[in-house]
């Protein structure tokens, strides 16, 4: 699990959320990369853990947006495509 400094009252969703918060805190673009990725992974996990229940929709939409933030530090950090540019 990511080493940040935040209080156990900030971490809601404690299966994926200390890795996002650790990649939105780090600004080593090397590790960055490495965050990023071990977000995502731990939000896809979380995700097939939830997929058959209907008790999460806070939750569901914390991903969605946890991923929206994501896709913007891989875009404006590391030099991702904006692929939602039209």
């Amino acid at each position: 699990m990511a080493d940040i400094s935040r209080s156990s009252s900030d971490i809601v969703y404690p299966e994926w959320q200390p890795e996002y918060q650790a990649a939105l805190l780090e600004l080593d673009t090397e590790k960055l990369r490495e965050r990023v990725a071990a977000a995502e992974t731990a939000i896809f996990n979380r995700l097939q853990a939830i997929s058959q229940g209907s008790n999460h929709t806070a939750e569901r939409q914390a991903i969605e947006d946890a991923f929206a933030s994501l896709r913007v530090l891989k875009r404006d950090n590391l030099g991702f495509p904006d692929w939602e540019k039209k």
